[in-house]
């Protein structure tokens, strides 16, 4: 029950952040928390996903604030989201055997968090009066979150 709480919640990061999910996977593989050997996607345990993965993340983070960044919400994003979401959860899923499964419930978070994501965001903005504070605790969220996930529920 666990493994499909983490590929729920996986999928909830990729809606916050697309890449922060599949770099947080792919270290948990890597560092053998998430075990993928022998599953279809052993690939993210490796070194090239890995940093990939990570530098993309970090990218996204500094890329979120720019003004001319599209919305989560148009089709691209949203699509970037759900595939993220669902290939996290995948990864989650298959450690368990449970790849489809997993897979499913990854994108189904991605879409949680996606417009649960952007209405906080939009909430806490108007609160601070301007956008960075938000942008910078969903940044904590999602990093944080990937990482509880990651440590304490895989």
């Amino acid at each position: 029950m666990t493994l499909y709480l983490a590929a729920l919640l996986i999928g909830v990061i990729a809606g916050l952040r697309a890449v922060t999910a599949p770099a947080a996977v792919c270290w948990a593989a890597s560092m053998g928390i998430l075990r993928l050997t022998g599953t279809p996607l052993a690939v993210l345990g490796t070194a090239i996903p890995l940093w990939i993965a990570t530098i993309a993340a970090v990218f996204e983070l500094i890329s979120d604030k720019l003004p001319m960044t599209p919305s989560r919400k148009v089709p691209v994003q949203f699509g970037a989201r759900l595939l993220m979401g669902g290939l996290s959860g995948a990864a989650i899923g298959a450690s368990g055997g449970a790849l489809a499964i997993g897979a499913a419930l990854g994108v189904l978070g991605a879409v949680g968090g996606t417009f649960g994501g952007a209405a906080a965001r939009g909430r806490l903005a108007a609160m601070f009066g301007r956008d960075l504070p938000a942008a910078l605790i969903e940044d904590l969220t999602a990093v944080g979150g990937a990482a509880l996930i990651v440590f304490v529920l895989l």
